[in-house]
This record gives C-alpha cells, structure tokens and sequence, in this order.
C-alpha cells in the first residue's frame, strides 16, 4: 500500500512538472533596443496623449523583468552576428561570427535543440532570412556577409518556417562568383516559398515546410519601417500570426519561434528617434499576437524578449531637466524617406532646388516652421547646409551601416532630436544593458542581472530541451 502511494505521489509530481514545462516557446529579439530605446518609447506614448509618464506597452508589463550584458568574446561592444550567437547557442564568440566558437567550431543554436527534441521551429524577421540574427539560429559560417552561404544553410537546419524580406545575394557567393539561385535548392529540399500573406493562405494547406517573403517586386533588403508602410506591406505582426498559424497545424508537437524586430536597431543607427520608437511599437503589436496564444495555454507557454544589444547611444534628456517627446508626432516619415524626396526634389530640379522648396518640403514632412518653431541657429545650421548641397554643389552624403543618406535629410533629423531633447553618443552600437521581459512557464528563470548567453541555456531548462 505505501509503495502504491510512492507510485502515485512520483506520478503526481511527474505531472506538475510536465505542466510547468513549456511546449510553445517565443522568443523576441528587439535588434538595438536598449533600456533608453524601450523607455523612451512608453514616455513618448504618454505625451501623444497629453501627459507627463508612462504608456506601458505590453510586454513591460510581463511579470519577470531583468537585464543581460552583452559583450563578445572580442570586444566589450559586439556587434549583431556574436550577440545573437551567444542569445542562440549560450556561448561567446568573436564579433561577425554565425553559431560558430572562437576556434570556428559549429556550435548548436537553442532551435536546433529544440528541433531535435521533436518541437517545430520558426525563425523570423523584419530584415532579410540571410542576416545575422535570424541566421545564428540555423547557419554555421565563420562571416556574417556569407549571404549566399548562409542561405544554403537554410534547409540543412531543416526548421518548419522562415519569414522575412527576402535573401540579400541568392546566387553570389562569399567571394564574388556566380552561383546557382538558392530558391530552387531550398524548394527541392521540400519547401514552399510563399510570396505575402495571400500567397501563404494559398500554399498553407499544401505545405509540409514554408519560407515566406515579401510580394514580387518589394525589396529584399527589409520590410518598410513602420512609419512609412503602406496597408499591402508585409508587417511583423502578420509574420508572427503566419507562423503561429503554421506551425500548430496538424499534429501539436509545441514549437519554437524566434521573431526578430531588426529593424530598431537599422533606425538607431541614423539616430531617428520617432521611426525607432515606432519600430519598437510595431514589436509590441506582434508580441500581442504571441500574447493571445498565451492566454489560451498559460501552463505551456513562455514568451521571453529581450535585444541583441543597444545601438546609439540613446539619452532621454540633453541639458535642461525636459524631453519633448511629443514633438516627433510631426515627422511622418523615416530620414530614409525623407532623403529619397530631397534626391528625388534634386533630380526633377537638375539640383538647381530653391531654400523655399526644401523648407516647404520640411514642413509638410517634418513639421518645422509650421508645427515646430525652430530657433535661429536651427534654421542657420539648416540654410547652411542647402547652401552646401544646392549652392555651392558640395553634398557630402552621410553613410550609417544601412543607409546612405542626403546630408540635408541627416541636418533635419538631427535638428528634430534637439528639438525632442533626445541625445545620441554614436552611430553604432554600445555596451549598454539590454532589457529582458518573461511570461509564463519558466519566466521566474529570467528575472535579475544576466548575460546574454544565459538566456537560451534559460529556455532550453524551461521548455526541457536535451542534448
């Protein structure tokens, strides 16, 4: 009789522990998106509204909240390709490298853990399939600007689902040769390649493996920034549903799904203040999709997001004890937009563009004289810079890591940060902590002061994934 209750007690436990684990695992990467970038998005919400504080978004509200380092095993500031490694594998490495260690030694990415303890696996993104962060979970190559061969990568992990805007050089190797296009190959390795959201209802049913893109013809650099989407764009929020919805259909297995807001990090990096905190709205809104699946298994579900690290430098204040956050309600475009219509202005002017022009341009997309005062040395620096482009034909485009941009475009945005009182240190990344947020089964294991390679080791111990 005791051993009977021995037995029943263990199975009871068996049971509680099953129910604890998580069989539907999210794990939200924000690229770039530091304290200050997460901070300064919920106080900008606040005064859209007309008052001083907070609008929580939704995942700062999770219940286990912390913070990660994130330096490589390089340098003290990583870059994206070693810091989504260590959040993919748990394990340091040199800046540039994919899922390989400082010996260039494969190292196996928490998705492939979870693949192979019999889970499905989705790996997205706002940028292309082929870029750093969503490729640490399924490539193995020793240089983040293999593209083509990270591709080729692609169907050897053998994960359930990919999305994203597309792949950046489909039939150009490392080295400059031609090579044969990689959609072919990934088709013949059993997938579907389906082009926008209608075009993945189409093949849904049919499909046993997808890769989902942007429609023919949209680029396959990135998904528009938010600010500037049209309604037939391609969005992260209908990528997270897509694969949500494809990877629970048919026999339940669980899954794991990596969704990536690259595109945080792309706006920090031209210190745009008003598309970065859009982007990390637009985050949020595909976490509220994640979040609804939550509700309907909280025993079995964990959502953890967090960031690769912080690009900019951002500060919330630059001098005075103000922010004037609400100011950036009038640009309604991102600086690459703004750039594109000052190039565009040149071209159909043969360069020969009035300083009455560029400020009404300025107005209409920026808000400035019409909505936003600027002061002397404001409109100075600004006609000097005309004078520079338009006059004397001197333009000196200024580069970031993902753009290229009109030096007047650049003045702009630089003058609309100084009127938000937002401050930037750099153009490219820093060592700043990243924030980490947790709901649901296992979220107690990320809560506190962690480094970033804790946070996969963290998930494979939640969700029970084994050698």
């Amino acid at each position: 009789m005791k051993r009977l209750v021995y037995v029943l007690l263990f199975v009871l436990l068996s049971g509680m522990t099953y129910a604890q684990q998580a069989k539907y695992v999210f794990l939200f990467i924000g690229d770039g998106m530091g304290v200050n970038q997460v901070n300064g998005t919920e106080m900008y919400l606040a005064e859209m509204e007309n008052h001083i504080g907070v609008k929580p978004l939704l995942f700062t509200q999770f219940p286990a909240v912390g913070v990660a380092t994130t330096y490589s095993a390089s340098n003290s500031i990583t870059d994206s390709a070693a810091a989504g490694t260590a959040l993919a594998t748990g394990v340091k490495t040199y800046n540039a490298a994919i899922s390989m260690d400082m010996q260039k030694n494969v190292l196996e990415s928490v998705a492939e853990k979870a693949k192979k303890a019999g889970k499905k696996v989705g790996i997205t993104t706002t940028v292309s399939v082929d870029h750093a962060t969503p490729a640490v979970f399924y490539a193995h190559q020793p240089n983040r600007n293999m593209y083509y061969e990270i591709a080729l990568d692609l169907p050897k992990a053998g994960f359930d689902f990919y999305a994203g805007s597309g792949f950046l050089k489909p039939t150009t190797t490392a080295d400059n040769k031609q090579a044969p296009s990689v959609f072919p190959i990934i088709e013949k390795a059993g997938y579907a390649i389906a082009k926008g959201v209608d075009d993945f209802k189409a093949k849904y049913a049919q499909a046993d493996k997808m890769v989902m893109i942007q429609k023919e013809g949209a680029s396959p650099v990135c998904l528009p920034y938010a600010i500037d989407r049209k309604p037939s764009d391609l969005t992260l929020k209908q990528i997270t549903e897509s694969a949500i919805s494809f990877l629970t259909k048919g026999k339940d297995k669980g899954f794991f799904l990596m969704v990536e807001g690259g595109k945080i990090d792309w706006a920090c990096h031209e210190n745009d203040p008003a598309t970065a905190f859009r982007e990390v709205v637009d985050m949020d809104e595909a976490i509220k999709s994640a979040y609804d699946f939550y509700k309907k298994h909280p025993k079995e579900t964990l959502i953890v997001v967090t960031a690769d690290h912080e690009t900019g430098g951002l500060g919330l204040g630059t001098g005075k004890y103000e922010l004037h956050l609400k100011s950036l309600k009038d640009q309604e475009q991102s600086l690459d937009v703004l750039s594109a219509a000052i190039t565009d202005l040149r071209k159909e002017k043969g360069n020969k563009v009035t300083w009455e022009e560029i400020k009404n341009l300025l107005a209409e997309k920026m808000g400035f004289w019409k909505d936003l005062p600027l002061t002397w040395e404001q409109e100075r620096t600004l006609h000097d810079e005309y004078e520079a482009s338009f006059v004397k034909n001197k333009a000196v485009f200024e580069e970031s890591l993902y753009a290229k941009t009109e030096p007047l475009a650049a003045c702009a945005n630089s003058i609309m940060s100084q009127i938000a009182m937002v401050g930037w240190t750099s153009k490219s990344h820093t060592a700043g902590y990243v924030p980490v947020y947790a709901v649901g089964a296992g979220s107690k294991l990320f809560a506190g002061k962690i480094d970033n390679t804790e946070i996969p080791k963290r998930i494979a111990k939640a969700a029970g994934y084994t050698k």
